[in-house]
């Protein structure tokens, strides 16, 4: 039978006419019986008969279970309603725990704008780690659009995948800092717990008692987003300037291209001898030939100089000076005492 709309009476129903109010089954209602969650209906005849209270408890069920209670654990908080300490403080601290804990709105997405996000790429694998990652959410009914959680993080991954990062590897880097990130919130929660709600934790607590967690939750909510940003923005500076001044560092160790040297010293040597020589030792080992090879003939003709010195009797000169370089530059140059002088 339908429930009565007789404003001077209370709506009845048969469990069938229950089942389709709360959107329970007829084998759950039962089962809940069975367990003590629902009150037993009320004997007329040979039929059972329920009311508005039962229900408001299977609404209330099906809210707890969607926010990850067990049903052990939902029958203690509903015992503890039906004794009358209370559930008002409870369930508002497991609204306060289970609400969003960024003022961050979720938008939409259609997959032709998904795609013009990342560069007109269509990667169905990338979607399809998106959509595991929760990054994306795929709408019921709706092949083309999804929910974004959050659209910050989305936007960072179009920035990186910009900047010249595969999609790939983008999922596996945020797969990989979710878990460090959720080690980090373990861990915030479990020194909250030691330090803070430790009076709270080993049994149901009063409505007063889950009134003041609640409002103990509201306030320390965003610190640990707070301290995770300000670590963040100090790690970043100290090991962001530590890589510049390594690569610095390397590039600074690096022998100069061929063909160039430091300013003011600028060498240039013909095309062809240097290809020549990257065809002789190789592209990584042709400067280190190359000034091999000048150096080499620097000493020569430093000791070709000793060698005319002892002949002639003259003062010799330093290696790499102007006379010497007078001395070997051919004919009509100077007035030095090797061949070619005047």
């Amino acid at each position: 039978m339908s429930p009565s709309q007789s404003p001077d009476s209370v709506p009845e129903y048969r469990i069938e006419d229950l089942a389709h109010h709360s959107g329970a089954t007829v084998r759950t209602i039962r089962a809940y019986q069975d367990r003590g969650l629902l009150p037993k209906p009320e004997r007329r005849g040979r039929a059972n008969v329920y009311d508005d209270s039962h229900l408001a408890r299977l609404r209330q069920i099906a809210d707890l279970l969607e926010r990850g209670y067990t049903l052990a654990s939902i029958k203690e908080l509903l015992q503890a309603w039906d004794e009358g300490r209370g559930l008002g403080g409870v369930l508002g601290l497991v609204a306060e725990v289970d609400g969003p804990w960024t003022d961050e709105e979720s938008g939409r997405v259609s997959r032709e704008e998904l795609d013009e996000l990342f560069g007109g790429e269509h990667d169905d694998t990338a979607v399809s780690e998106a959509v595991a990652l929760g990054v994306l959410v795929p709408l019921a009914g709706r092949d083309d659009e999804f929910l974004v959680p959050s659209p910050q993080e989305l936007a960072v991954a179009a920035e990186l995948h910009k900047a010249g990062v595969p999609l790939l590897a983008i999922t596996e880097h945020l797969r990989e800092l979710r878990g460090q990130v959720e080690h980090i919130a373990a861990r915030f929660l479990d020194f909250t717990n030691e330090h803070v709600f430790i009076r709270y934790l080993g049994s149901l607590p009063t409505d007063g008692d889950a009134s003041e967690a609640a409002e103990l939750v509201r306030r320390l909510r965003p610190l640990a987003q707070q301290t995770v940003e300000a670590e963040l923005a100090r790690a970043m500076q100290k090991l962001a300037a530590r890589n510049l001044r390594d690569h610095l560092r390397s590039a600074a160790a690096l022998p100069p291209p061929l063909g160039e040297a430091p300013a003011g010293e600028q060498v240039r040597l013909p095309t062809g001898m240097v290809e020549a020589v990257r065809g002789l030792v190789g592209e990584e080992r042709a400067p280190d030939f190359i000034a091999a090879a000048a150096e080499r003939e620097i000493r020569a003709r430093a000791m070709d100089r000793m060698a005319m010195t002892a002949e002639t009797g003259t003062a010799g000169t330093e290696p790499g000076s102007g006379s010497e370089l007078g001395a070997r530059s051919g004919p009509g140059t100077g007035s030095g005492t090797g061949p070619g002088s005047g």
